[in-house]
């Protein structure tokens, strides 16, 4: 069930949030004044809080101060600024770990991992949860009747430093986990394929996780190590969720995804249904395809939330501190990457922080306030926002309309396909997902990105990339999709395990060989450097395949021109009743992939919904009867043709339209 903010004041009036981590603990107490202040200046309506204040809450094991919190939160409240409260179990205090160094997490060659930062928990341990429950039920029983209260925050990018845990208290957890999920030592036996390298287990209790080994570890045990430990942070979700919930069963509970880049160590699809809305924190990693980044996991994440109102828990205003050379923002570019998020279904834009730290690790993060104070670029720019938000209150609520093609993403695939021992371990699964995404972008076409166990059967044109585990069920639902008329397109090192890491026998790609009309004796991975010239003009890189066509129904799209491979299909298309299932067998990249996807779209029928001249220069995001018109380019865009007369876009700018086109 989705439960939106439950807003203090005038709960039934649209409108979006805007706000950002606060954290006053660090100010002295008469910076909070100025700080509502400018809070009111810039349209600010709500605020994450206490995220990291469990040391000053509870400052040893039998003390608590909660005066501090209570006058933020009335502060707050009379400022008619609404609180997103955190339980703050995020970062243990040094007494907890001082008189509890077992709750510590230890890496894989077995070293601790010290206090000294965040996130220094297992969430295996009981002496943590423990610890962290008696928190959160003091938080609950002071601050459940709080009119300033929205939502409860639980814990803080949960997974982020601590997603792989190879203590003893994990070894415990994931043995109650294996014996849940295979039930007899056989059963696990047989999954594992432990007959190799003489890995027989007799006894549960022989079983470890992955831990520094001498050579490659057992992969279904890394899969299934990976997949647990989703588990346990998932575990430790629910259980404060279960507190906060008994304690205060009107207020919504949700805890921030980190979805973005390279962050894998959450099955966030898995997670989705646990919470009353999701919440999501997004930095931009520069490069050339950061804003279709950005694009990408704002739109995976309002699939996973079901089309519904999510949180924008955490972006930044500017440069953050932790990228290897940290670039400030560009004019414009705050806002752009603000409403790209309200585009994809965020009701609420945040930030971190409100106001830039002067001290400690973060001290060179961008903030709504920062260094320089209000008299800024930056604190302008956030104002000008805040205006902008407002005046789109009419969005809040209007759910995601769903596009007519939509590209598969899937945990299992993606932690599997880039684990050791494999063909080359230069592949990069979200890679790929992105590059189609934006082949998509340049097309003009709107595409969702969508979970592989959602529900993806009413898209027109589906994109598999990389789906490289798939269980019977699967393919069976990917062969029915086709059956019923759907245009499936899947890439190489797709369909080639079952979810126990077992090779589909009889050629690749397995369990996908039947519905693609081809055969593949073995894999052609290409050495660095390597290219292979295509008859289309494309050039692949990374892979290969030696494709045999098996099927009189399956087309030749494109061969290969230069390397081993030279006259083999290089693209394919097999067409079955009303659908089709098309395969590409190398890496093209964004740009080779974009005329594939220009020829495989027309045969499906999907078309873009944007003029000629204006595809590729601009992103289209729909929601209900708003349409959002982003800028890709640095230039300014005349997109009168969808706008109406005079209508201009500037670069890294955001036009919102609605169905007949005026602004």
């Amino acid at each position: 069930m989705h439960r939106w903010l439950r807003w203090p004041t005038d709960p039934h009036r649209p409108r979006l949030a805007f706000g950002a981590d606060y954290n006053p603990e660090q100010w002295p107490r008469h910076v909070w004044r100025d700080d509502v202040r400018a809070m009111r200046t810039a349209g600010v309506n709500i605020v994450s809080l206490a995220i990291f204040s469990w040391a000053r809450l509870q400052p040893s094991a039998d003390a608590w101060d909660f005066a501090w919190l209570d006058e933020v939160m009335d502060l707050l409240h009379a400022h008619d600024i609404a609180v997103d409260l955190a339980t703050a179990t995020a970062s243990p205090p040094p007494w907890l770990t001082a008189a509890h160094p077992e709750i510590l997490p230890v890496d894989r060659d077995g070293r601790t991992v010290w206090p000294g930062a965040r996130q220094h928990w297992r969430a295996t341990s009981p002496v943590f949860r423990e610890h962290a429950l008696r928190l959160v039920r003091a938080l609950a029983a002071r601050y459940g009747e709080h009119p300033a209260l929205a939502a409860w925050h639980v814990n803080n990018e949960l997974g982020c430093h601590n997603a792989y845990d190879y203590s003893d208290d994990a070894a415990a957890a994931f043995r109650v986990w294996l014996r849940e999920r295979y039930g007899t030592l056989e059963e696990l036996n047989r999954a594992w394929a432990t007959t190799f390298w003489s890995q027989q287990y007799s006894d549960w209790q022989q079983l470890l996780p992955p831990r520094l080994a001498a050579s490659h570890p057992n992969p279904t045990q890394q899969l299934d190590f990976k997949r647990f430990s989703s588990d346990a942070l998932l575990a430790h979700l629910r259980a404060e969720r279960d507190v906060l919930r008994e304690a205060t069963p009107e207020v919504p509970v949700t805890t921030n995804f980190l979805l973005m880049g390279e962050t894998r160590g959450v099955d966030y699809a898995g997670w989705a249904v646990e919470l009353d809305f999701l919440a999501n924190d997004h930095y931009v990693e520069p490069g050339p395809q950061g804003s279709d980044e950005l694009s990408f996991s704002a739109n995976l994440v309002g699939n996973l939330a079901g089309g519904r109102p999510w949180y924008l828990m955490e972006h930044s205003t500017s440069a953050v501190n932790w990228q290897p050379v940290n670039v400030a923002k560009a004019p414009g570019e705050m806002a752009r990457d603000s409403l790209t998020h309200v585009a994809h279904g965020a009701d609420a834009v945040c930030f971190f922080q409100w106001r830039q730290s002067a001290g400690g690790a973060e001290k060179y993060h961008s903030a709504m306030i920062p260094h320089a104070g209000e008299d800024s670029a930056v604190f302008r720019a956030v104002v000008e926002l805040g205006a902008t938000l407002r005046g789109l209150a009419a969005v809040a609520g209007t759910p995601r309309t769903p596009a007519r093609a939509a590209i598969v993403f899937d945990w299992d695939s993606w932690w599997a396909s880039e684990q050791d021992s494999h063909p080359t371990d230069r592949l990069r699964y979200r890679q790929e997902a992105l590059d189609w995404y934006s082949a998509f972008l340049e097309l003009g076409i709107r595409a969702d990105v969508v979970p592989a166990g959602g529900v993806w059967e009413g898209y027109e044109l589906l994109i598999a990339p990389i789906l490289y585990v798939v269980p019977s069920a699967l393919a069976e639902r990917l062969s029915g999709y086709v059956a019923a008329g759907g245009h499936l397109v899947t890439t190489y090192f797709s369909g080639i395990v079952d979810e126990h890491e077992h090779v589909w026998l009889g050629g690749y790609p397995g369990a996908l060989r039947e519905l693609l009309g081809i055969r593949i004796e073995e894999f052609a991975p290409l050495l660095d450097g390597q290219r292979a010239e295509l008859d289309n003009g494309a050039t692949g890189t990374l892979w290969t395949d030696r494709i045999d066509v098996t099927d009189p129904a399956t087309e030749v799209l494109a061969r290969y021109k230069t390397g081993e491979q030279a006259g083999r299909a290089a693209v394919t298309r097999r067409s079955a009743g009303g659908g089709s299932a098309a395969y590409v067998s190398t890496r093209l990249g964004a740009a080779g992939l974009t005329p594939v996807l220009a020829e495989l779209a027309a045969r499906a029928g999907v078309t873009s919904e944007l003029p000629p001249d204006l595809r590729g220069a601009v992103e289209l995001a729909v929601r209900g009867p708003h349409r959002f018109l982003i800028n890709r380019t640095d230039r300014p865009v005349d997109v009168r043709a969808v706008a109406g007369p005079g209508a201009m876009l500037a670069p890294r700018a955001v036009m919102v339209t609605d169905q007949g086109g005026t602004p």
